[in-house]
This record gives structure tokens, C-alpha cells and sequence, in this order.
């Protein structure tokens, strides 16, 4: 297993500040995306197809970085940027991105930290996507909610973190090894 060096400490922060930028920009995405679902009742479906958003710096640092707690250092470091620059759950984002960068790192966990493919960038937007969920459970009051509507959140969620957290992970990453930022051997 690799140890941590200035490198990948350099590379993990930069990869947060830069999605913490993006996580702070969808903001008002969020917002008008919630009010046009409020009058339909689908209000909730406005977090689930942009959390794949906001949970991508926890995959995306564990895949490039592969050391033990850089998908939970990203996805945390992420939310501090987005905090810092005005996101609209002030301090409470912290706590979101502990959070959902510890979902991505059990899916690198499960693997030892020894895999890195598309099954390890599946597991990861899986392990993501229930631990984020079951918060929500608790923190967003979806314990209420009838269990088909329950149901849909779960989906939408599940295809919104495995686009962004797994998908395009992978195709950042496939261009940082060809624009020779990463070794090769990180596929």
C-alpha cells in the first residue's frame, strides 16, 4: 500500500479546490432545478440528479490518488471550498462531505485499495450512494416519504453517482494518464 507524499497531498488538494469550485457553481443550479420540481411535488428529485455532483471529488481523488482516506481528504477538502466560498448550507456541508467522501472510501476499502477498474468505480458509486442515502434517511426527513417515491430517489441517486463518480471518473482519469499528469500504471 503506498504512504502519502507531498505529491499526492498537492494533487488531492487541487483536485478539491477544483471541485469544490464546481460544487459551489451548482448551487443555483439546485435551486432553480427545486423550485421548477416544487409544484409537481417531485421537490427531492432535484438533489438526487445532482449529487452525483457533489459526492464526484470522493471517487475521482480515490481513484487517481489510491491511498488509503484520499477519496474521504477529497470529498471533505471539496466541501470546505465549497463552504468558503458561500455554498448555500454554510457549516453544515462539512458534515455531508465527511460524509460522502467516507461512502467512496468504503468502496476503495472493500477492494484492499488493490483494484483499480470499473468493478472498484462500482462498488465505490454503490457504497457511496447507500451511505448517502441512509443520511438522508435521517438528516432530510426521507424516513417519511412513501416507499415508491423512496424508491425513485434511490434510483435517480444511484444513476446520477454512477455517471459522474464512475463514468466520468473514469474518462478524467483516462485523460490525465494521456495528457502524462498520472503514470500509466494508474488504469
Amino acid at each position: 500500500m503506498k504512504n502519502w507524499h507531498l505529491r499526492d497531498i498537492i494533487l488531492v488538494t487541487i483536485l478539491a479546490i477544483f471541485m469544490g469550485v464546481i460544487f459551489w457553481a451548482l448551487n443555483p443550479v439546485y435551486t432553480l432545478l427545486a423550485a421548477a420540481l416544487a409544484p409537481i411535488g417531485l421537490q427531492p428529485l432535484a438533489n438526487e440528479i445532482l449529487l452525483g455532483v457533489w459526492v464526484m471529488a470522493g471517487p475521482l481523488a480515490g481513484f487517481i490518488i489510491r491511498i488509503p482516506g484520499a477519496a474521504t481528504l477529497g470529498e471533505f477538502l471539496g466541501a470546505v471550498v465549497e463552504m468558503f466560498l458561500g455554498g448555500i448550507w454554510g457549516a453544515s456541508t462539512l458534515i455531508s462531505g465527511a460524509i460522502q467522501g467516507l461512502g467512496a472510501e468504503i468502496g476503495f476499502a472493500a477492494t484492499g485499495y488493490k483494484r483499480f477498474g470499473w468493478g472498484t468505480l462500482a462498488l465505490s458509486t454503490l457504497t457511496t450512494t447507500i451511505v448517502t442515502f441512509a443520511w438522508d434517511l435521517l438528516r432530510s426527513g426521507y424516513a417519511t416519504y412513501h416507499l415508491n417515491f423512496l424508491l425513485l430517489l434511490f434510483v435517480v441517486r444511484l444513476l446520477s453517482v454512477f455517471f459522474f463518480g464512475g463514468v466520468l471518473t473514469k474518462l478524467i482519469a483516462n485523460l490525465l494518464i494521456r495528457a502524462h499528469v498520472l503514470p500509466a500504471t494508474n488504469r
